[in-house]
């Protein structure tokens, strides 16, 4: 986190012990709550971007599907390896 943004926000009463609970247990500090939030949306936003993903694709064959990451696959590797090169 080297830009950071102060954000405020709102969290009912029990979620708040809740999670300064789970960080007393674990050891962890007062600042260590930013991690954790940071941690928690950061998961949340993937698998919200997975869902999507999954929902655009569930009408493609499972061949044709895999297919199409394959080739995603090959054309990022492929742009590295020209990355790559002095």
């Amino acid at each position: 986190m080297t830009d950071l943004t102060r954000w405020t926000v709102k969290v009912s009463k029990e979620t708040d012990i809740a999670v300064r609970s789970y960080l007393a247990q674990k050891g962890l500090k007062k600042g260590d709550l930013s991690k954790f939030i940071e941690q928690a949306v950061q998961k949340e936003v993937l698998s919200r971007t997975v869902q999507g993903i999954q929902q655009r694709n569930a009408h493609l064959p499972a061949d044709e599907l895999q297919s199409l990451i394959d080739e995603a696959c090959a054309d990022i590797r492929t742009e590295r390896r020209r990355q790559q090169r002095p």
